[in-house]
């Protein structure tokens, strides 16, 4: 036990090293990181072959490191979310966000229902992931071009922060049917189905009612207090503990831990002081984030990604055709053809929410996510979050858009 504690310790010394190195690299070459992140895991799935090292799938530290990535980068993602300027802006971007949803999910699950052919479960969990986007991916190439601040950047924003909150509404409402379609008979699925999707809903309210009440009344108070006893970046440290313990507390409710650091961000995320202290949470993000990506990496054994069958060269079109329509279609109206392509392009990357949809699947077994699908979205991911970019660039600086 103490010779795997101490590989553990090893390991996970490596993997900061490594993965903090790799940031800072491919923020040098202006790409994503992510991919850098697969391939560590992979390599330390591949050491595990070893005699000597254990498997790090099976152990409990490299997991809990993994759920804590969840926690900070969808605590991240809430964090960042601007919900009053959405609500301003919901009229416009909620066609397109509402598009975007429909057309990506939808294609996504006819290509892998009836095109390949895979069952039910596995087609629904693959639909839901591509509904999700990762828009930090672009958001970094609109900021080098510029463009951020148009009518079209800020349309971006508004319905990436729509896709974030429909994509964590849609793997509550998955994961708690699931089950119910595993395993029930025809007779009563449909009632079962039914009420599990009512009860889901309303525990997604009331965490969702219990966040606003900690917002509106608690929030300032608390950051307020830990202000006046100069406490500095601890005041960080406090607000990373609250969204530790909703997430544990949404798990708790049957909903995810993913949702509740989501809904423990968004609690953050309408204070303007904010701000000050994300250059507190940036170094606790870059520690922990990567254990996530790395984990994913854990989980693709070599012969997973030498097994990759010909229906990703569907399932790759069909994930971009679906963003890129679906959000092409509802914007053209409101930012004409080349400001609706470009949109529809920024937002096609898929990573944090469709990986964090993709892993959830695979751990409750190949009913839910078989391993080969697992594998084959993740590279999409990959993919879309090293390919995307390079169309992106020269489109935006020949592309004229329209002041914001």
């Amino acid at each position: 036990m103490e010779e795997v504690l101490l590989f553990d310790t090893l390991l996970v010394g490596v993997v900061v090293v490594l993965s903090i190195g790799m940031r800072y690299g491919a923020e040098q070459v202006r790409v994503s990181p992510i991919v850098g992140y697969f391939v560590l895991g992979i390599l330390l799935r591949a050491a595990s072959s070893l005699e000597r090292v254990p498997l790090l799938t099976e152990q409990q530290v490299f997991p809990f490191l993994a759920d804590l990535g969840v926690i900070v980068l969808l605590f991240r993602v809430g964090l960042e979310s601007d919900l009053e300027r959405l609500l301003d802006q919901l009229p416009e971007a909620s066609w397109i966000g509402l598009g975007n949803v429909l057309g990506s999910g939808g294609i996504a699950f006819l290509t892998a229902y009836n095109l390949i052919g895979w069952s039910l479960l596995p087609s629904l969990f693959v639909a839901t992931a591509l509904t999700a986007t990762s828009v930090g991916v672009t958001v970094a190439i609109w900021e080098e071009a510029g463009q951020v601040d148009t009518r079209e950047g800020a349309t971006l924003l508004d319905v990436a922060e729509i896709d974030d909150l429909m994509g964590i509404l849609l793997m509550a409402l998955l994961f708690s049917v699931a089950p119910i379609l595993q395993g029930a008979g025809p007779e009563g699925v449909l009632s079962a189905v039914g009420t599990t999707l009512v009860g889901t809903l309303l525990r997604f309210a009331l965490l969702g009612a219990a966040c606003l009440l900690f917002a509106l009344y608690l929030e300032r108070p608390m950051t307020t207090f830990f202000d006046r006893l100069h406490a500095g970046e601890g005041t960080m440290l406090v607000m990373l503990g609250v969204g530790f313990i909703v997430a544990a507390v949404a798990g708790m409710s049957g909903l995810s831990i993913a949702v509740g650091a989501f809904f423990a961000g968004l609690i953050f995320s309408r204070d303007p002081h904010t701000a000050q202290y994300m250059d507190a949470f940036r170094p606790l993000h870059d520690l922990l984030a990567p254990f996530f990506f790395v984990g994913i990496g854990l989980h693709l054994a070599p012969e997973m990604l030498v097994g990759v069958s010909g229906s990703v060269f569907l399932l790759l079109p069909a994930a971009v055709v679906g963003k890129v329509v679906g959000a092409y279609v509802p914007a053209r109206p409101l930012l004409g053809s080349s400001g609706a392509l470009v949109l529809g392009l920024s937002l096609v990357p898929r990573a944090e929410i469709a990986l964090v949809i993709m892993q959830r699947g695979l751990e409750r077994g190949d009913w839910a996510i078989p391993p080969g699908v697992f594998a084959q979205v993740v590279l999409i991911s990959a993919l879309t979050v090293l390919i995307v970019p390079i169309v992106l660039r020269p489109l935006l600086s020949r592309i004229p858009l329209s002041a914001s």
